[in-house]
Parts: C-alpha cells; sequence; structure tokens
C-alpha cells in the first residue's frame, strides 16, 4: 500500500559552495543527477503526487524531473524568493489539496538516502496517525551544519534549532535534524500558516513545525539512521565525491549479490542502471556507464570503458583499453585489446584484433557498421561506417576499409585502401582463358 500521499523535494538552493553554473541537483552521482536519486527515493514511497520545489535553474530542473520516471506524479513548484525551508512548504499549500495523506518531505541533495529508512519513518507516522509526526535524526561524528535535536530531561523532544541560532551548550548536541520528515497534511496546513521568521537568518523555517506541534501536545517521534552514509547532503564537490562513492559501493555490492564477480571494487566504476549477467567477471581499471547491459559469462577489462547504449551477448570478452559505445557485441565475440567500437553491431563469434577502429563519425552524423557470424578483424584495422563486413569474412593487418565498401561473407580484403583478395589460383585460370 502507498506509503505516502504526497511527497515534498526541496531543490530550490542555489549550491553557491558547488563553485558552479549548474543547479546543485542537477550535478551527476553514479550516472545520474542528485534529483533523479531523490524521485527515486520518493517513488518507493508510491505516492499520489511529488510537488518538486525549484528556484535558481528551475526550469533546467524541471526539464529533468519531467523527463525521468515518475513524470505523470510530479508537478514543480516555484519558490521565488528563496526565503527558507518553511517558506517552500508554503508555496506547496496550494497544490496540496484537500487531503494531501503523510506529507514526506525530502532533499534534493541527498542521494544516499536508503527506502528502508524512508518506510520506517512512514510505519512510525502512519501509528501516530493525525497525533503526531516523525523527524529523522542522526550521531554524525561531525555535524557540519545541521540542526541540533534539543530534548528535555525525560528524552522527549523539545525543539530543532539551527547551528547559526545555537548556543554554545546547544552546538555541542550530538543528534542532529537531517531535515527528513512525515507529517500528517493536516497538522502542516495547520502550523505552516504560524512560522516566523524570527530567528538569525530571517527565514521560515520547516524546523518550527514540529516545535509547534510539541507545544500543543502532539508527539514528535525521531528515527535514527543506522547508516550515516545515508545522511550525506551535498554541499560541495568533496560531498559529491562522498555520495558517489557510497553510492557506488551499493550499487557494486548489489551487482556481486546477483553473481558478478568484481576483481578489485576500488578501481570498478559501474553507473547505476546497468544490467549484468551472472557469471560475468569484471577486471581492474574498468567503468561502465548508465544504459550499458552485459550478458552472462562475460569478460570485460582491464581498463575497459563501456558507454551508453553498449549490449554484451553471453560470453563477450572486451577487455584492455577498448571502449565500446552503442554498440552491440554478439555472444562469444573477442574485441580484447586496444580497440574502438563506436556504432557497431557484431555478429557471434566475431574476433576484432589489437588496434581496431570501427570509424563512425563523418564530422557530421554517426554512420552503423554490420559485421557478421565468425568475422576475423585482423589487427590495426579501420572500418569506416556505413559499412558492412560479411559472415566469415576476414581483413588483413592494418587494412582500412573505406566507407561503403561491403565486404562480401568469406571474402578476404587487404591494404589500404582495403581491396578484395582474390582467391589462389583465379588469377592463373583468367589468364589461361
Amino acid at each position: 500500500m502507498p506509503r505516502a500521499g504526497t511527497v515534498v523535494l526541496l531543490a530550490a538552493g542555489q549550491g553557491t559552495r558547488m563553485k558552479s553554473a549548474q543547479p546543485k541537483v542537477l550535478h551527476e552521482v553514479c550516472g545520474k543527477p542528485l534529483i533523479g536519486w531523490v524521485v527515486e527515493q520518493a517513488l518507493s514511497l508510491d505516492p499520489a503526487r511529488i510537488l518538486v520545489v525549484v528556484g535558481h535553474g528551475g526550469a533546467a530542473v524541471e526539464a529533468v524531473v519531467k523527463a525521468g520516471p515518475g513524470a505523470e506524479r510530479i508537478t514543480c513548484v516555484v519558490q521565488e524568493p528563496q526565503n527558507g525551508t518553511g517558506h517552500a512548504l508554503q508555496c506547496c499549500l496550494p497544490h496540496l489539496g484537500d487531503d494531501p495523506g503523510l506529507v514526506v518531505v525530502l532533499y534534493g541533495d541527498m542521494p544516499v538516502l536508503a527506502h528502508d529508512s524512508l518506510d520506517a519513518l512512514c510505519e512510525i507516522a502512519a501509528e501516530l496517525e493525525d497525533e503526531g509526526l516523525v523527524v529523522l535524526t542522526a550521531w554524525p561524528e561531525d555535524p557540519r551544519g545541521f540542526g541540533r535535536i534539543v530534548r528535555d530531561a525525560q528524552g522527549d523532544f523539545t525543539a530543532i534549532v539551527e547551528e547559526k541560532d545555537c548556543d554554545a551548550e546547544q552546538a555541542a548536541i550530538g543528534e542532529v535534524n537531517l531535515g527528513v520528515y512525515a507529517i500528517p497534511g493536516a497538522l502542516l496546513k495547520r502550523y505552516l500558516p504560524k512560522l516566523t521568521n524570527d530567528n538569525a537568518q530571517g527565514e521560515y523555517y520547516l524546523t518550527d513545525v514540529p516545535v509547534l506541534a510539541a507545544r500543543e501536545g502532539k508527539e514528535v517521534a525521531t528515527v535514527e539512521l543506522a547508516d550515516l552514509d545515508e545522511a550525506i547532503g551535498v554541499n560541495t564537490i568533496a560531498h559529491l565525491a562522498e555520495a558517489r562513492w557510497a553510492l557506488q559501493v551499493r550499487i557494486l555490492e548489489q551487482h556481486m549479490a546477483n553473481g558478478v564477480r568484481i576483481e578489485d571494487p576500488a578501481t570498478t566504476y559501474i553507473d547505476a542502471d546497468v544490467t549484468i549477467g551472472p557469471g560475468t567477471r569484471v577486471l581492474p581499471c574498468t567503468v561502465i556507464r548508465g544504459g550499458v547491459t552485459i550478458g552472462a559469462n562475460c569478460e570485460v577489462g582491464p581498463f575497459t570503458h563501456l558507454r551508453k547504449g553498449t549490449v554484451l551477448k553471453d560470453g563477450a570478452e572486451v577487455g584492455n583499453f577498448t571502449e565500446c559505445k552503442n554498440s552491440t557485441v554478439g555472444e562469444h565475440t573477442k574485441a580484447k585489446h586496444l580497440s574502438y567500437l563506436g556504432d557497431a553491431e557484431l555478429g557471434a563469434g566475431v574476433n576484432v584484433g589489437a588496434g581496431t577502429i570501427f570509424a563512425n563519425y563523418d564530422g557530421q552524423a554517426k554512420h552503423t557498421t554490420v559485421v557478421g557470424d565468425r568475422a576475423f578483424i585482423g589487427s590495426g584495422t579501420t572500418i569506416v561506417a556505413p559499412n558492412t563486413i560479411g559472415a566469415g569474412a576476414t581483413t588483413g593487418a592494418g587494412a582500412v576499409v573505406t566507407r561503403g565498401a561491403e565486404v562480401g561473407p568469406d571474402e578476404v580484403w587487404v591494404g589500404v585502401p582495403a581491396r578484395r583478395l582474390e582467391a589462389r589460383g583465379a588469377r592463373n585460370e583468367e589468364d589461361a582463358r
């Protein structure tokens, strides 16, 4: 059943510490923008609606989320000016409707947060119904800008104090607010109009909503993160690298659990949205980008780069310093050394010799080369697309197969430019006639 009626994604910040003109939430980690990871978090709760609060670079952010999964549920809400998290939620009020259900608030720069943590948050909120709300907290080694959770002598929640508003005693508190909440829509609509900007930043804080609820006797429950990596919020390029590594480990562990042998995870880079079959071996210093599909019992690497659109069929092998882009490599086909396979369709049992280049770009457009089953491409061959290499055909070492040459089945072509090598004895027979 749905865990939330509405999920609000806060993505309006400029991200000045990123030192980039690009909106912060559009910076990529493991092949996906930060906001893309958070939209996935939202969709895991199966909400009726997702409200994405945009501001800086809002048109670009909206274009990305509307082109991705769950677009039919997404409404972008403009926050202008950006006057705090509470103000962001106030901007959402007209879009919540009469029955917003449970409202979950997420941040567009927290890509590592896992579904299980959100599920626990929503489960407790469901038990409280409209009599309370839930706050996600953590105990990080370095609070680095988080608001502090203040409790009374009995350990009950009393307040969230933003770091800039903390006194010395509050700043020493180890439990922090992560800014992720599960709030019944009725309570949210009740308290948002009561927010004030009487604080060090002159902003409307969403953190004041739990405070108002606690003062009226509502329960403010907390869920503590077990895995601190999930708390990573990206505010700098260094934070982006932290998030990338945390997500990369998660991706690699999932592939290994599915039977993929990754020899050196520390030097293996695999994006999200990559499919790899069981029994496949990935060797060190390999980069596999999103949109790649690898079959079972393949071998990839070392020093291999597979780009979007690459498909390796079962048993294919792509090796040292070989790059594939938008290409299909057939069953048990091998391209082991120093090759570029661009926009190529290779059949089964093909051998691609060292240094082979599929020259797919003519300066204006990309073109495709089709190689038939069992073809043998000699070392150092350059094939200028568009082209066809027939089944069982052979090219000699160093051959340059010019555009549109179309090597026939079982033919042998050699030279620069490559020409068909006639069968032994054929010239003598012609001379005799």
